[in-house]
């Protein structure tokens, strides 16, 4: 069976302890923020999709795709690296500064988005409680050069430290600005559209009460968790904060997150990924 492997990381991987967190949700949320605050990045996902027509769509869609390179086969996860660079190949956007049509899988961009998603993982997780030492972020950061190839980058150009994940930040922060179409993004991010099935009861006079609150929660936890340049570049967005109270609020959140039943905290991916070490294992053994 292809599906039979422990896929592009397995057991005793940091990328499995790390995506094990159900506090993740808050990481996804966070490196959006981020990535809004790089103009072509931005104005690439702005021209080329319907986040803002289909925000929770999309939010799926990325979902699956971080979960199966995480927890799918080498075989699932290959395929799904496939079809993002197949559709990343037919996508241009256009500068809005200079009004210049650019690719949207050149090689920045993509580094940009990769970057900032496998650090507010890590940093998310590490910051909700999850005890890693420094040599496990290093870990984690190498081992997701892995989920870089898959998207097109050569991973000997992806940072694979700490080390280089902050220097990285610092070259590249004289490209980011506070555009119109980040701040615009960053508040949709923060109050975005409930889906129908929540929204019904406001449809009826009834109290939102808590989806609405309870997202409000997670996206201001998200925004309290930026390097600290990037909150000064959002300026009043959100409310001011602190490292101490951040931390404070997104260990609260994983204690909530980690209570929930199984079914509501695992995907399907990763069941089918502890199914499968069972079986791997019982063979082997």
């Amino acid at each position: 069976m292809d599906s039979d492997d422990f896929g592009l990381f397995g057991p005793g991987s940091v990328t499995w302890q790390v995506h094990e967190e159900p506090i993740l949700i808050v990481a996804g949320l966070r490196s959006l923020y981020l990535q809004a605050l790089h103009p072509q990045a931005m104005a690439g996902v702005a021209q080329n999709s319907s986040y803002r027509s289909d925000a929770w769509g999309r939010l799926v869609r990325t979902s699956e795709y971080v979960e199966t390179v995480v927890w799918g086969s080498t075989a699932q996860a290959e395929a799904a690296g496939r079809r993002v660079r197949a559709r990343h190949a037919r996508l241009r956007g256009r500068d809005l500064s200079t009004a210049e049509e650019f690719r949207v899988d050149q090689p920045d961009l993509l580094r940009w988005v990769h970057v900032t998603e496998v650090e507010s993982f890590v940093t998310t997780a590490r910051r909700a409680g999850l005890a890693l030492t420094d040599a496990e972020v290093d870990g984690y950061y190498t081992e997701q050069r892995r989920a870089a190839a898959l998207v097109g980058l050569d991973p000997a150009t992806v940072p694979g430290t700490a080390a280089e994940i902050a220097e990285y930040y610092r070259q590249v922060r004289g490209e980011l600005r506070m555009t119109r179409e980040a701040a615009e993004t960053a508040l949709f991010l923060t109050a975005p559209p409930i889906p129908w099935r929540l929204s019904l009861p406001a449809r009826l006079g009834l109290s939102l009460g808590p989806p609405r609150w309870a997202y409000f929660g997670i996206a201001g936890t998200a925004i309290s968790l930026l390097p600290a340049w990037a909150r000064r570049m959002y300026g009043g967005l959100g409310l001011p904060t602190t490292a101490w109270s951040a931390d404070l609020s997104v260990r609260a959140l994983r204690v909530v997150l980690g209570a929930l039943p199984r079914h509501l905290r695992e995907s399907s991916h990763r069941q089918a990924a502890r199914e499968r070490l069972a079986r791997l294992t019982a063979a082997a053994g």
